[in-house]
């Protein structure tokens, strides 16, 4: 795999093609989606205001909870690109290992398709694309 230094993001590899990243689990970019979410998510709340640690991170529940992201995948489901509809299907319908107990199974599904989709698009270097999703987001009322 090769690694190049990129000052406009944060990413060390190289995009993976459409097809190399459907190679990867739906869990896996779920994973992976998981954590570009929150870190968009972080990233947002410190540069709102500086606010003691305890603050952000109850702030930051308002998105990053599985209950919040359902409810913002059904608002932005109308926005998805084909593409981007169904990787979202493969992430909802992936078997997850174990389900948290406090979270409906439907609720964290659709937010396991979410993280799937932000996963899918940063493996492919689409960063515009997650900014301009995240720019949705972040006009909700959650």
């Amino acid at each position: 795999m090769e690694i190049r230094e990129r000052i406009s993001g944060i990413s060390l590899y190289e995009p993976k093609s459409d097809a190399e990243a459907r190679m990867y689990a739906p869990v896996t970019l779920a994973y992976l989606g998981d954590a570009v979410y929150e870190t968009m998510v972080r990233e947002h709340l410190i540069h709102e205001k500086s606010l003691p640690s305890h603050i952000l991170s109850r702030r930051a529940k308002r998105y990053v909870s599985a209950a919040a992201q359902s409810e913002i995948y059904d608002r932005i489901s109308g926005e998805l690109t084909g593409e981007e509809a169904e990787i979202f299907r493969r992430g909802r319908n992936a078997k997850p290992a174990t389900v948290p107990k406090n979270t409906d199974v439907i609720v964290y599904k659709k937010a396991t398709g979410l993280e799937a989709v932000f996963g899918y698009l940063y493996l492919t270097g689409r960063h515009e694309r997650i900014r301009e999703l995240f720019g949705k987001i972040l006009t909700m009322e959650i």
